[in-house]
């Protein structure tokens, strides 16, 4: 019999979607199998099933035999700044002194792209020992920086969105472009890198007050001649930085107005942040199905507030997770699921394990437009995958030997948020 040299199948236990478990019943959301099977042909999932009976349609195919290992999409961070690796966790600061006193100095560090590549590398390193498959990232104002992060992960055969952040004010001069450069550099970094091999590219004006109306217009413009590109920014993080807003665009209705004046307000649009939004925000939003994205370890590292998870998913908001490494205090996923649970605990929700995971996969990748490419596990996906260990070490072990069912075993390898609990990780249908 011929050996299947280009199949692998991945043996453990699976878990995939149907369905959103905030609208429907986890029961009926989730598809679980004790003993199951993925099997990987080049970069995609050829099929997801019974580990016995794929082992008989595919005898020749090679056998990576995980036990009860976990085996599920692999995450997707929403937004991230990898310029910012080297000051993660950085103490005491709220958002505008965050940026002037660690992240606008770090970010001068990457005219260098010698620099650049490096902490490209080591990010995404990182994130792939915490399970992260594909990352949105802020590059900085230089392009080189754009360059190093999209090489990087070309390399590694890696899905990842990126931008040149855009400032054209309200930065030191070293970190600050102007309208016409920020369209021009836009413009030719997103004609040689958007869409080719597994890259994608996101217009990036930061936020709104560090871009001058000339400039977010030339954005618009730009978004507008491509608008198969995401749009990534910053949206209502914190209370002083609207009111920042307001005195910056005085005849703006709210924060997001300074965007959707400027043609900046659309679905393929990414808002991080998006914590103390108007009514009319919140109906602006929904009304063009834009991605909202939560950030819960930054908004409590920098004491931004409490993401209204619960009201926006029952709005029908489109919703991502993200680590927002380094205003995040971790490159983790999983302990990014846990603080998204701490913070609807505090609003007297409490999220399902399956929530949780179905946020930093699916979740992510639909604000993303990327749902029919990664997030699961089904047949015609990416291999994208992570597979966790449910008892990796003696504290979740001795939780894992308790559970009555998988979810008591999940959940507090996610509350734990320990990467030891990454037990393999499978970048394009590769062991990574």
């Amino acid at each position: 019999m011929r050996k299947d040299t280009n199949a692998t199948l991945l043996l453990g236990q699976t878990l995939s979607f149907s369905a959103n478990p905030f609208e429907l019943p986890v029961t009926e959301a989730v598809h679980l199998q004790s003993a199951g099977a993925v099997l990987i042909r080049g970069g995609s999932i050829a099929a997801v099933g019974d580990a016995g009976t794929l082992r008989a349609l595919h005898p020749t195919a090679r056998v990576v035999d995980y036990g009860k290992g976990l085996i599920m999409a692999g995450f997707v961070d929403a937004h991230v700044h990898y310029p910012q690796t080297a000051i993660i966790a950085s103490w005491g600061k709220r958002l505008i002194d965050w940026l002037n006193s660690y992240t606008f100095p770090e970010e001068m560090r990457f005219g260098s792209k010698t620099y650049a590549t490096e902490i490209a590398n080591r990010y995404l390193d990182l994130t792939t020992s915490h399970g992260t498959t594909t990352s949105v990232s802020y590059c900085t104002i230089h392009p080189q920086s754009v360059d190093a992060f999209f090489d990087a992960a070309q390399t590694r055969g890696q899905r990842v969105v990126a931008g040149k952040t855009c400032m054209d004010r309200n930065a030191p001069d070293d970190l600050t472009d102007t309208a016409q450069s920020a369209y021009d550099d836009s413009k030719r970094l997103l004609t040689n890198w958007h869409g080719v091999d597994r890259l994608e590219y996101a217009i990036t004006p930061r936020f709104s007050p560090t871009s001058t109306p000339e400039q977010l217009e030339a954005l618009g413009a730009l978004w507008s001649e491509h608008p198969d590109c995401l749009m990534q920014t910053h949206l209502s993080e914190q209370t002083d930085e609207i009111e920042w807003v307001q005195s910056l665009f005085p005849a703006a209705r709210d924060y997001l107005d300074t965007y959707e004046e400027f043609g900046l307000l659309g679905q393929k649009g990414l808002y991080g942040h998006a914590i103390h939004l108007t009514e009319r925000e919140r109906a602006r939003l929904k009304d063009v199905g834009a991605g909202l994205i939560h950030c819960p370890t930054s908004n409590t590292f920098i004491g931004s507030g409490l993401f209204d998870l619960p009201g926006l998913m029952a709005e029908g908001q489109r919703i991502g997770l993200a680590t927002d490494t380094g205003g995040g205090s971790s490159f983790s996923m999983l302990r990014t699921m846990a603080a998204a649970y701490e913070i609807s605990q505090l609003r007297h929700t409490p999220l399902h394990a399956a929530q949780l995971l179905w946020l930093a996969t699916i979740g992510s990748a639909q604000t993303l437009h990327m749902k029919d490419k990664i997030g699961n596990l089904a047949p015609g996906m990416e291999a994208d995958l992570v597979v966790l260990d449910l008892a990796s070490t003696d504290a979740i072990a001795q939780r894992t030997a308790r559970a009555d069912d998988i979810w008591e075993a999940v959940f507090p390898t996610i509350m734990m948020g320990d990467d030891r609990a990454i037990r393999a990780v499978w970048i394009n249908g590769k062991a990574a």
